[in-house]
């Protein structure tokens, strides 16, 4: 587990029982509509894309507990191109999920904007273009956070796919590939002329991939340098978060990642303003349950089972389970069973 996501446990730890707190900060707009191209989102809340996480079943949680938009996983465009099956099964939307982006991966216009047109036939709103990702296997094809590197590239890349297709086009990016050759706001320029409808900005360079803290003050440069909403990513977690990142000129939403992976309630705060207490017990293993349900359908029963060995650790953060129990939990072979090992070994421990 990554020291952030650690961070990140032990705070909603040390979230407790209780009625809900106060009311929303001054001046609060997360609930606020935002338009973006054609697409109307019903608040500023974004649930960030994750890769090997934002499947259909996470998304439609994610939908389900507030998120105005959901984002897929990076989708690379070369296996849709290629009717790779597995790669055009993440293309699946669901009903429930919308309104809902398809990110893809790739660096050649042609690949990307038959991909884009896939992934509006699969029902995608908006479709998303990946300059983040920093993994060098990525970048060594000329991908995700390479293309900080060729504005041109970049440009051509978004015209492509916004010629192709009637519904926005956004681009998530870092600052740059390092800090020192990073040039944020001549690529958002270049990117807004190109025809991308919003940029979701992450201000943290690719090769500092999520060490330090997010400088929003980078952020903030690039709102002020363009037209289209912006939208926010990076340590954003709380309803403080939200109304300092939001006060920012030009920045529209925020998008939420790590924060809410076990913790879709953290969604509905963020709407709100209103800092929630952490459910109990019985609707956390029912909201579990649920998930689970659907991600066995998603993925299948056999995947599903690795999928949520991931979640189950994320959602018993806070939570008096034994050690001995969680650790049966991720030994087990089928989702029921882990399921099970759950509530069995909470069957005599007073309700939380």
């Amino acid at each position: 587990m990554s020291k952030r996501m650690r961070q990140v446990l032990n705070a909603r730890s040390r979230r407790t029982a209780g009625a809900p707190s106060g009311g929303p900060p001054a001046g609060w707009r997360a609930d606020e509509p935002l338009p973006v191209g054609g697409v109307t989102l019903p608040n500023r809340i974004v649930q960030a894309p994750l890769a090997g996480i934002g499947n259909w079943a996470f998304r439609r949680q994610s939908r389900r507990f507030g998120a105005g938009l959901c984002v897929s996983e990076m989708v690379a465009s070369q296996g849709i191109v290629r009717d790779n099956r597995k790669t055009l099964s993440m293309l699946r939307v669901v009903e429930g999920e919308s309104p809902v982006a398809i990110q893809l991966l790739g660096a050649e216009p042609e690949a990307m904007a038959a991909s884009a047109k896939a992934a509006v036939e699969a029902g995608a709103d908006i479709v998303d273009v990946n300059m983040g990702c920093p993994v060098p296997k990525v970048c060594k094809t000329g991908a995700g956070s390479a293309l900080l590197d060729d504005p041109d590239a970049a440009a051509r890349l978004v015209d492509a796919m916004v010629a192709a297709v009637d519904v926005p086009v956004t681009v998530k990016m870092r600052r740059g590939s390092t800090p020192a050759t990073s040039r944020p706001v001549e690529m958002a320029r270049r990117l807004e002329s190109a025809g991308a409808a919003a940029l979701c900005v992450h201000p943290r360079a690719a090769a500092e991939e999520y060490e330090g803290a997010a400088d929003h003050a980078i952020t903030a440069e690039v709102a002020a340098a363009v037209g289209v909403p912006v939208i926010a990513s990076g340590d954003v977690g709380s309803a403080e978060d939200v109304a300092r990142v939001l006060a920012i000129e030009g920045v529209e939403a925020v998008a939420i990642g790590r924060a809410a992976l076990g913790y879709p309630w953290l969604y509905r705060e963020l709407v709100s303003g209103v800092a929630s207490p952490r459910p109990a017990r019985a609707e956390m293993v029912a909201e579990l349950r649920r998930f689970a349900a659907d991600a066995a359908e998603a993925l299948g029963s056999a995947r599903a089972v690795g999928y949520l060995r991931k979640f189950y650790p994320w959602y018993l953060a806070g939570y008096d389970v034994p050690h001995e129990v969680a650790q049966a939990m991720l030994r087990e072979p089928t989702v029921e069973g882990a399921l099970s090992r759950l509530v069995e070994g909470w069957a005599l421990a007073p309700a939380a």
